[in-house]
């Protein structure tokens, strides 16, 4: 069987999974050989699982999460050598995980991934946050939590770095303490991974790979067949593949899922559009 069929079937399995037994790590190796067809997945966990024992070995059983943290920082991104991609941050590379591990090379999520990976390793209780504009990931601690930003090495971000970045990600707007504690909740797996595909399809469509941004559109809604936004934007795909049929039923599906959408009358419009064009080929 063609090895991006495989890797399709196991999508389907992995999104209907519940969402504590997905692996993280296998599920973003997966969207990675829907590109990367001959992808030896388990060669790639092996990689982590290896980073992960090779940390370990040298911890104290005694370290305490701080301590484990400032290891993990110094292990990851000054001896392995990962960070951001500033100078071609929409590389489609820095979103399949197989190519960050080899390049060491990654956007804040998927740099956030291989982090939890390796730190969850050495027990370490990470967990994603899906910030505005920019991926992190938090630490539980005794007397609550350490927010760090893999993109920037791991640096640790205090309440007024997150305003910072909030107000940044608002236009101005002056967000206040309780919004950013707010937005500092665990994302789970499927956040995660829909995340990481919706980068994808972002940068897909900039480039006008359109088949590309389907499959994408397509394994967020495997994950989420109630998201929205996902089935305008798979119809507005399929609109310019000239598809016009799945279009429509996209529409549909989206004004049935959100009939008050700040733009519900154009789509409606488009409906009308696409129910006489279809009419017309029958």
């Amino acid at each position: 069987m063609n090895a991006k069929v495989v890797a399709a079937q196991r999508w389907e399995e992995i999104a209907a999974a519940p969402d504590e037994q997905i692996d993280l790590a296998e599920a973003a190796l997966v969207i990675a050989a829907g590109e990367y067809g001959d992808l030896d997945i388990p060669a790639y966990i092996g990689k982590l699982d290896a980073m992960g024992a090779m940390l370990r070995r040298r911890l104290r059983q005694d370290i305490s999460p701080s301590e484990s943290i400032i290891a993990l920082n110094r292990y990851v991104f000054e001896e392995l050598g990962f960070s951001g991609n500033a100078a071609d941050y929409y590389d489609p590379r820095n979103s399949f995980l197989n190519e960050v591990i080899d390049r060491r090379l990654g956007i804040p999520i998927t740099l956030a991934v291989v982090y939890m990976e390796i730190g969850r390793r050495i027990g370490l209780p990470l967990h994603g946050v899906s910030f505005p504009g920019h991926f992190l990931v938090k630490c539980a601690v005794r007397d609550g939590a350490i927010v760090l930003d893999p993109y920037h090495k791991g640096a640790s971000l205090g309440l007024d770095d997150l305003l910072d970045r909030l107000r940044a990600a608002r236009n101005g707007l002056d967000p206040d303490s309780g919004m950013v504690r707010n937005m500092l909740a665990s994302a789970n797996n499927r956040e995660i991974l829909a995340r990481m595909l919706r980068n994808l399809k972002g940068i897909y469509l900039q480039q006008q790979g359109l088949t590309k941004a389907l499959a994408a559109v397509d394994r967020i809604i495997a994950l989420d067949p109630r998201a929205a936004e996902e089935y305008r934007d798979r119809g507005r795909i399929y609109l310019d593949l000239e598809c016009f049929r799945a279009a429509l039923a996209d529409f549909h599906r989206y004004l049935s899922l959100r009939p008050r959408a700040p733009d519900a009358e154009a789509i409606d419009v488009k409906i009308g559009e696409l129910e006489q064009l279809a009419a017309r080929l029958n």
